[in-house]
């Protein structure tokens, strides 16, 4: 990786499958870590909808996507938008969201998830795939503005660094587990449309034990027909109309 690069393959697979309908059907397996992070789970109190925590993901997700195709400099917009987000977690510990720790985190779930997305939805990815979605991802999180120190730049490192994180740092906290209901049901954007077997199903395996969410049998079924229902809705959209054909 080149260091502090914010280029972005144009025709790599992080600009292929962010901008995917199906990234954000995944999304529960993002927030089902995100709400495990004490810090994260208290800064939604400054959020616009602080009780509809997809309504929350409607207004700000978009944007971090965003970030990833339109080459112009739009970190203004992350510090404005988080500037203000800080105060005490519920381990008593003090927090602010432009921390590059708790930045790198959360973007970390989003590219988690991505590549789940992608392996679940699509195909599997080779090793050659990961090295190459980690350096854009990267390039990616440089596009925010917020200090790349620490960030893995490779999957190897990546992946170590996650694990650790996430059994090291993330607990169950009261303003989080507000949101549980919340993640493994959405009612709100686009994954209310997961049915809520396929969600359980999609979250992490981590998430999974701390939320106290056991995947049955029947889940990975659900998830298994969905996946298969998802997989014909984007094979129909790369049809050629009768029309084109002729």
């Amino acid at each position: 990786m080149v260091a502090h690069s914010t280029d972005i393959d144009p025709d790599g697979l992080l600009r292929r499958y962010l901008g995917d309908r199906r990234f954000l059907l995944a999304l529960p397996r993002a927030v089902g870590l995100q709400m495990l992070h004490p810090a994260l789970a208290a800064g939604m109190e400054h959020s616009r909808t602080p009780r509809r925590l997809w309504l929350h993901k409607r207004h700000t997700v978009p944007i971090l996507i965003r970030m990833a195709y339109d080459d112009t400099d739009l970190s203004s917009i992350i510090r404005r938008g988080h500037e203000h987000i800080k105060g005490v977690d519920d381990l008593g510990r003090r927090y602010h969201s432009l921390n590059p720790d708790l930045f790198q985190f959360q973007h970390a779930t989003y590219v988690e998830t991505l590549v789940t997305m992608i392996e679940t939805f699509v195909r599997p990815l080779t090793d050659h795939d990961r090295e190459d979605l980690c350096r854009d991802c990267g390039a990616w999180y440089r596009r925010y503005g917020i200090s790349d120190r620490g960030l893995p730049d490779t999957w190897a490192g990546f992946s170590g660094w996650f694990d650790d994180t996430c059994r090291t740092v993330l607990h169950r906290t009261s303003r989080g587990d507000f949101y549980r209901d919340q993640i493994l049901r959405p009612r709100d954007w686009v994954p209310r449309g997961v049915p809520t077997r396929a969600v359980r199903g999609l979250m992490h395996p981590i998430a999974q034990e701390m939320w106290g969410v056991e995947v049955t049998a029947a889940d990975r079924r659900a998830l298994r027909r969905y996946v298969l229902r998802r997989k014909a809705v984007a094979a129909l959209s790369r049809r050629p109309s009768d029309a084109a054909r002729l």
